[in-house]
């Protein structure tokens, strides 16, 4: 069964597994869920609940750190709100802060996705010598250290909006301060191009998309990790009035009131195909939210899913207020949530797409 994009851009499922790294003619997305992922099957619940030591850190070094060169960059200014810090560079651009508490968040969201990856910090077929990498919306800047000890050979160029991002990284990375929405002032003739959680807050992705192409070398590749937020179930132990289906459509509300658009990730195919990328291909994991799975990986996973989601109720504080909601509703939903989050009798998840394509070759 081959897979076709919808007039809205979602995606039928596809059996093909092969993605060829050369293009040849353009084609249809293609889902790709491989055969004995255990994040693409049904996930098996725990008969009982977790031991409360099963996730303690183990032999953490906590003087450990990445040392080589200094970060070149000029636009350190923060702004404050309720007790929360903002970047001041474009501000109102971004209604989530930069402060230590969301780089925790954000830090805790990556080790989730090195989980669930099995240590991959990507999908495309990159090959093993790529010249040039940029991230997108590189925030702590963790991926691009990431991939900067694993391609050292290689120039990788973190972007975002906020100065935050280590002082002292290896020597073949570095960081800048900009809009990946406005004109590109950061070269052509990229590898390949990673964003992670961008679509779903980037105001117009086809425009983004449309620059990635153009700044892209011929065969290069393009990459988005974005999550699909609202909760499934395939046991029937989630009610169908679910509380948190029901915060998950308040957040869309909310971040729409900013122009961006969370419910995106099942969609980004179209916006691929639409700028001219070839080989687009899907790869659609169901991730589990809290400690209910039987397999031990998953239950870390859903650990991190259960934090990050209670800890991004702060977080999203702007984002409600903008709303209209006050702040005692905002302290009653982060109850309601915090505790369906901990009640390992609902076994819900949520899809994570991997959506990578290519540049075709000239």
């Amino acid at each position: 069964m081959s897979s076709q994009l919808d007039p809205g851009g979602s995606l039928e499922p596809s059996n093909s597994k092969q993605v060829s790294s050369k293009p040849t003619t353009p084609r249809s997305p293609q889902e790709e869920e491989p055969t004995g992922d255990r994040l693409a099957e049904a996930i098996e619940a725990e008969d009982g609940l977790p031991e409360e030591d099963e996730f303690l850190a183990q032999g953490w070094d906590a003087t450990s750190s990445n040392a080589s060169t200094s970060v070149t960059s000029s636009v350190y200014q923060h702004t404050y709100e309720n007790g929360r810090r903002y970047h001041a560079y474009r501000y109102g651009r971004y209604p989530i802060p930069n402060d230590d508490l969301e780089q925790n968040r954000e830090d805790m969201k990556h080790a989730m996705m090195l989980e669930m990856t099995d240590g991959k910090l990507f999908m495309a077929p990159i090959g093993d010598d790529p010249k040039k990498i940029i991230d997108i919306g590189t925030g702590t800047g963790v991926w691009a250290i990431e991939m900067g000890d694993q391609f050292p050979g290689a120039e990788i160029l973190g972007l975002d909006l906020s100065p935050i991002q280590p002082q002292w990284v290896p020597p073949n990375v570095r960081f800048m301060i900009d809009d990946v929405e406005d004109e590109w002032a950061s070269g052509s003739g990229w590898d390949f191009a990673h964003f992670r959680s961008m679509a779903l807050i980037l105001r117009d992705l086809q425009k983004a998309v449309d620059q990635t192409f153009r700044h892209l070398k011929p065969g290069g590749w393009i990459e988005f990790q974005e999550s699909h937020g609202m909760p499934f179930c395939d046991d029937g132990t989630m009610a169908e009035d679910d509380i948190l289906q029901q915060f998950y459509l308040i957040c869309v509300d909310a971040m729409k009131r900013f122009g961006m658009d969370i419910d995106i990730a099942d969609r980004v195919g179209g916006f691929l195909e639409r700028a001219g990328f070839v080989n687009i291909t899907c790869v659609r994991k169901k991730i589990p939210v809290g400690v209910w799975p039987r397999d031990k990986t998953m239950r870390l996973i859903g650990l991190y899913v259960r934090e990050t989601a209670i800890h991004a109720i702060p977080s999203l504080s702007k984002a409600f207020a903008n709303l209209g909601m006050s702040e005692a509703e905002t302290t009653v939903w982060a109850a309601k949530v915090r505790e369906t989050l901990n009640d390992t009798r609902i076994h819900r998840y949520y899809h994570y797409y991997f959506w990578y394509a290519q540049r075709p070759e000239e």
